[in-house]
């Protein structure tokens, strides 16, 4: 159900229509038999397709005879969700959508000319098509990621880690561009959670993540692929930045306080670095990040090491 915000110079009016019967009946009398026909094509197009952003395009696509519009956005907080199809113009008819009481984000479209009011009821109507997909897709993508999410930390899990240096690795070497991998695993986590407790262990981890969080780019990857071993993948980062980064890691670490209970567990790690080579795989570079992380370990733990060949 669409419910609309109005934006200056533009005329907005709330309808609500929560169902494709009362979408039909309304776009009849609005538009006549033409206009109810293009919009159960549109219903039809849009059941093509679970992929948030190619939803967003083909809806902007399909009603783009009906109502001129120069952009599209569809924000959805919650999920992280941000799409824009073209530039925005200054004029805009914006709605928050729902189902069934379930917020699915809101959606914006813009152009240089005021929308007048029939353009806007239309609209509103149309909308009905969009509501149903739009949930079925952003109930998949959740799906996804959960799959592919570490539930204790939020972490990206290690089937996520595979399939994303398989693709990253294969676009720096088709693009010549650097890529660099940064294996971590906390030092003496077994006798913390000896000492401590498991539950104990579990908030280290959470922690950990936090601060690992807290020094790397939202481009930066990162994953849990075991116990207390976390990778994170650096695009486009060569060695330089990828040693910078992981002694920040390392450092922030070391120096924070981790308090469980009335007790404070000092906490550090020891760090490997690997950069793609020419003849790197998947495989060869995260066994590379592992080696130079187990080679940190063996050097007194609480330290950043570079693999052979990066």
């Amino acid at each position: 159900m669409p419910t609309p915000h109005t934006q200056p110079n533009d005329k907005d009016m709330v309808y609500e229509f929560g169902n494709l019967a009362l979408m039909s009946d309304a776009l009849v009398t609005e538009s006549g038999q033409g206009g109810l026909n293009r919009a159960l094509q549109i219903v039809s197009v849009l059941q093509t397709t679970l992929d948030c952003e190619s939803l967003i395009e083909i809806f902007s696509q399909e009603i783009s005879a009906m109502i001129p519009h120069q952009s599209v956005l569809y924000e959805h907080q919650t999920q992280g969700i941000r799409l824009e199809v073209c530039s925005p113009a200054r004029h805009s008819c914006s709605y928050q959508l729902s189902a069934a009481g379930q917020s699915l984000g809101e959606l914006t479209i813009t152009r240089s000319t005021v929308f007048n009011h029939q353009e806007t009821t239309l609209f509103e109507h149309l909308l009905c098509s969009l509501v149903y997909p739009l949930r079925n897709a952003l109930l998949y993508k959740g799906a996804l990621t959960a799959a592919l999410r570490d539930p204790l930390t939020g972490a990206n899990n290690r089937a996520a880690m595979n399939t994303a240096i398989i693709r990253e690795i294969e676009l720096a070497q088709r693009h010549n561009t650097p890529l660099s991998l940064i294996a971590l695993d906390i030092d003496l986590f077994k006798q913390i959670n000896d000492e401590y407790g498991h539950t104990a262990g579990d908030s280290i981890l959470q922690a950990v993540v936090g601060r690992i969080s807290e020094c790397t780019r939202s481009s930066d990857m990162l994953f849990r692929y075991g116990g207390e071993e976390f990778t994170i993948l650096l695009s486009n980062t060569a060695k330089d930045g990828a040693m910078l980064l992981a002694e920040r890691i390392r450092r922030t670490i070391y120096t924070s306080s981790y308090k469980y209970g009335n007790e404070l567990i000092p906490t550090s790690a020891s760090l490997g670095v690997a950069c793609v080579n020419a003849e790197d795989n998947a495989r060869t570079l995260f066994e590379r990040a592992d080696m130079a992380m187990y080679e940190a370990k063996n050097a007194g733990r609480n330290c950043v090491k570079l693999a052979a060949g990066s």
